[in-house]
């Protein structure tokens, strides 16, 4: 069977940076001008919630995608601080990150809150991208694929086959986040593949072999090759780097280069 070549997605996190709007609008400009008008690479990137609409009238007619951080599932109500599917789309977003791992370790957010957010957002017709990842304390215990497999479960409970492909899945070592340390391709590739095998049981092949996994854990532009070559890393989700445009648009050119790679080697 002829290989599946997806995609490639690198998905820029901005967390709780820049810290003016001037400043986050010259980082998208930056980021913008480097792309092009090019869509062989899908770029998407996540400011904080008060700079969304201004990034997203930056971003008009570019093919960069808008993500916010961070969703509620509820469509409206009494949730002081919280934000809406629907609020989301208004802004002019196009993607959500859900159950990254400050989220789920620094908050307390449970599998189950990210599976609400997932289907929430499938709703809305917003790209979800779902973080999993282990502890340092989980890899050295060797439960990094109990605990990888326990996060999919919880967080896709009743996804639909169909709706799949339409989900980002996002592999980021809670150890190599923020730390200067990351996973080596070899580990890397290791869990992509568990995930891609653990989605395969639950969707099937075939489905599994469309849906896009990120990894993410202090990727730069001198590591990004060699993951990003990897045959089941489809792109990543880059954090500090994504904050210096020519580092994010080196990255974003050792996925391309990576991208051209699998298809010749899918010749």
């Amino acid at each position: 069977m002829a290989q599946t070549l997806r995609p490639p997605l690198i998905a820029g996190n901005w967390k709780m940076n820049p810290a003016t709007a001037d400043e986050a609008e010259t980082l998208a400009k930056d980021v913008m001008a480097g792309v092009g008008p090019a869509a062989d690479v899908h770029v998407a990137i996540a400011p904080a919630f008060v700079h969304l609409q201004r990034i997203d009238l930056v971003l008009d007619g570019s093919p960069i995608g808008l993500a916010a951080q961070n969703m509620h599932w509820m469509p409206s109500g009494a949730y002081t601080g919280e934000i809406s599917a629907a609020m989301l789309q208004d802004a002019g977003c196009t993607h959500v990150i859900l159950g990254h791992s400050e989220r789920r370790h620094g908050l307390g957010e449970t599998d189950a809150d990210v599976n609400r957010k997932l289907h929430a957002a499938l709703a809305a017709k917003l790209i979800p991208i779902v973080c999993v990842g282990e502890t340092r304390a989980e890899r050295e215990a060797d439960h990094t694929r109990d605990v990888v497999a326990t996060q999919l479960e919880g967080s896709l409970a009743g996804l639909e086959a169909d709706l799949a492909p339409g989900v980002v899945i996002a592999y980021e070592p809670v150890w190599a986040i923020g730390t200067g340390l990351n996973a080596t391709p070899e580990q890397a590739q290791e869990v992509h593949a568990f995930i891609r095998a653990k989605l395969s049981e639950r969707l099937g092949a075939a489905t599994a072999a469309r849906v896009v996994v990120l990894y993410g854990g202090s990727v730069k532009p001198d590591n990004a090759l060699e993951l990003l070559g990897q045959a089941d890393v489809d792109g990543a989700l880059v954090g500090g780097a994504s904050l210096k445009a020519a580092d994010f648009l080196a990255i974003i050119a050792a996925a391309r280069t990576a991208a051209a790679h699998k298809r010749g080697a899918a010749r």
